[in-house]
Parts: C-alpha cells; structure tokens; sequence
C-alpha cells in the first residue's frame, strides 16, 4: 500500500482570484519515521502542527469557492514555511523538546525529505497558481497559520495577525477589516511576528511572482474548536468576498 500523498488539495474556482495555504495543516508522521522518536503527547502541540488552522482554511474554502493546498505532514519532519537554506528548515530541538530523529540529519537525508514532502508541496502551489493564471485571473496567496496565547509566560494580546512584508495591497483591507469588526477585536499588523521572512511560501510564490498575499495567524485557543473554526472562517470570508475579482 503506497503512503499517502504528503499534500491535501481542496479543488476550487480557480478564477476565484485566492488560492488558500495551509503550511502547517498536520502533525501527521509517516510511519517509517518513528514519530522521528518524539513522545505521541508532544503532537498535541504547536511544535508539530498549527492548531485549528487547517479546519479554518477547509471551511474558508467552501465558503469561497476557492481552491486550498493544506500540508498532510507534521512540521517537524520539515518546514514548508520555511527556505531551504534555512537553519530551522529541519528542527533539533523546537520549543524545549528534543527531535531525536532529526539530531543527526545529514545534507543527503534533507535532500531526501525535500523530495518527499516540501517539494510536492510547493510543486501543488506552483500549479494552482498556473491553473489561475491561465484564466487571466493572477490568484492572491492567503497562509494560514496559528500561534500559541502564551509565549514561555507572556501572555500575548492579540487576536489575530496579518503578516506581510513588501506588498500590503491584501494586508492593509484586512488589518483594516479586523479592527472594524464590531467584536472588539486586537489585531497585530506584523505581530506576533514580523513578516518577510526569507524563502519562506509567501516569498516563494507570492512575492517572487508579484502576487497580492498575506499571511494570517489567529490565536489557538480561538480556533481549537469547530464553533471558533467556523466563526473566523466566516469572518474572513466576509472581509475577502470585496477584494476578489
């Protein structure tokens, strides 16, 4: 029985002018990995998937009738989100816990896990991109991603983040959008992390290609579960639905 494909692809218009991206959609480890010799109970965390980001990104894609490529693999095999120069591409040790299956991981074995998961993964991108070009509609990139309430003891204030780095064309409406919305919401622009990171999907595919993006993060326990999952789902299908074709 061969393993499943390493990426989810949800088939949508592709003149809708959004393709939704979902970097961190899984903790799932194949099984000839060995959990990569992690504890089961460290997969319940962030270090091996977003939380509540790939259900949000399924019910904004029905909402939208947009396609959406999700990943079927944890983040601690390798990071999509990430170039593949960069150090934390392949993860030793992620928020305190120890990845004995990545200690020693050698160039070749990246190599080889570059061919088996990033790479599909940026290969159903590139795709869906050309498939929205080709009916003259260039798609915006939207990732969804999720962060933690609390960093070590910090507890972090916000809401929801649109992060974005050289082109806001996508990020301004919507940060504005947020802070509108009548929930009283706080929304961090460029936070709880600083956008334009090297390499990483939006740089890949949306920037190199001149493509409106952004990269949005909403706090974990608002998203944890379906009620949550769809309330956000709606809301920024409410705040997209204007600035698609």
């Amino acid at each position: 029985m061969l393993p499943p494909h390493p990426v989810e692809t949800i088939p949508g218009d592709s003149s809708r002018g959004l393709l939704l991206v979902c970097d961190h959609a899984s903790n799932h480890v194949p099984e000839d990995l060995d959990q990569l010799g992690v504890p089961e109970h460290e997969f319940a965390r962030h270090i091996a998937y977003d939380i509540g980001a790939a259900a949000v990104t399924r019910h904004l894609a029905a909402l939208l009738g947009a396609p959406a490529i999700l990943t079927r693999f944890s983040r601690l095999i390798i990071d999509p989100n990430r170039g593949r120069a960069d150090p934390t591409l392949v993860m030793r040790l992620s928020d305190g816990a120890i990845v004995p299956g990545n200690a020693r991981i050698d160039e070749a074995g990246k190599a080889e896990r570059i061919r088996r998961f990033y790479a599909p993964f940026d290969a159903a991108i590139d795709a869906h991109v050309a498939a929205a070009e080709a009916t003259g509609v260039p798609p915006a990139i939207l990732t969804m991603h999720s962060f933690t309430p609390y960093w070590r003891t910090v507890a972090r204030p916000w809401h929801v983040g649109i992060l974005w780095d050289r082109d806001d064309r996508l990020s301004a409406p919507l940060i504005a959008g947020l802070r509108a919305d009548p929930a009283g919401l706080t929304v961090g622009d460029n936070e709880p992390y600083g956008g334009g990171l090297p390499g990483d999907t939006i740089d890949r595919h949306a920037i190199a290609r001149g493509l409106r993006n952004a990269l949005v993060e909403i706090r974990q326990d608002l998203i944890a579960a379906e009620p949550g999952q769809i309330e956000w789902a709606e809301r920024f299908a409410r705040l997209l639905r204007p600035l698609l074709p």
